[in-house]
């Protein structure tokens, strides 16, 4: 039986995203948070674009967390160039979000604030999401 050539390095795949987020689908700093119901690449530039919008509306008061990083290189080659020659240079980061993660988490301000900052937030974003709160919440 033949056996595969060994190769020092192996190419990196883009991986699938199946099923539910395991970890991170529970509020553990705020009150309120921001559920993702799709899974999705998030870039870091949509991560960013949504924390402004939230904490503009939030104007200073209260806290907000991100609670997704984004730590995955994603590579694309230059247009026009032929096959071949090797992976394409780094064109942007993204966090790999799955249904059920938690991506921003608020607190320190009323429930009507919150709802609508994330709400705002959730424009910028990718995913269908939906606005959670704590179980020991009381107004």
């Amino acid at each position: 039986m033949l056996q595969p050539k060994k190769t020092k390095f192996r190419k990196q795949q883009k991986g699938r995203m199946k099923g539910n987020s395991t970890r991170g689908h529970r509020l553990s700093n705020g009150t309120f948070g921001l559920k993702s119901l799709d899974s999705s690449f998030i870039t870091a530039r949509q991560i960013e674009a949504a924390r402004i919008a939230a904490t503009r509306f939030m104007k200073r008061e209260g806290s907000l967390w991100i609670k997704i990083f984004p730590d995955k290189p994603i590579t694309k080659k230059p247009l026009e160039v032929r096959m071949g020659k090797g992976k394409g240079a780094v064109e942007y980061y993204a966090a790999v979000v799955k249904p059920g993660r938690i991506m921003f988490e608020i607190g320190g301000v009323t429930q009507d604030v919150a709802k609508e900052a994330l709400r705002l937030a959730a424009q910028k974003l990718p995913v269908k999401t939906k606005f959670v709160v704590a179980r020991d919440y009381q107004e």
